[in-house]
């Protein structure tokens, strides 16, 4: 488990939302996708655009999400998205998600992601490869 957390704060827009003006489901893994990157950022100091080539990977692939869909939020509410890291394993990572109503916990989510590099034997395809100790203890 990792001690880092990142928060992010924003007004939901209109066009996250139905007709109802209640957020559609799935941009709340949209929610989650930018704040793993923005966590990214925030724990290691190198700029979200700059993180592959830094790195010298192709991405933090996702290979599996999920969501528990508790309470609504809507149109112009001001949510907090909380993310932190709940596991670091070999080649891959968990991070876990809640979002926030004025300290209300509407939503909660988590991710896998595999740390991928393009195959030696065919660049078309990726693998995995081993996360840099560095990066685990930016986490810490």
């Amino acid at each position: 488990m990792t001690s880092f957390t990142y928060r992010r704060r924003f007004e939901v827009p209109w066009g996250d939302c139905d007709p109802a003006g209640i957020v559609f489901n799935p941009k709340f893994f949209t929610y989650f996708d930018a704040n793993t990157w923005l966590m990214f950022e925030a724990a290691t100091g190198v700029k979200v655009h700059d993180i592959n080539a830094h790195y010298g990977i192709i991405g933090i692939a996702l290979v599996d999400a999920g969501a528990n869909f508790m309470k609504p939020v809507k149109f112009g509410d001001t949510i907090e998205v909380v993310s932190r890291v709940a596991e670091f394993r070999r080649t891959s990572f968990v991070v876990e998600h809640k979002i926030m109503l004025d300290g209300d916990l509407r939503n909660e989510g988590n991710e896998t992601r595999v740390w991928a590099v393009k195959h030696p034997d065919d660049p078309d395809k990726i693998k995995t490869a081993t996360i840099p100790e560095e990066v685990i203890k930016s986490f810490k």
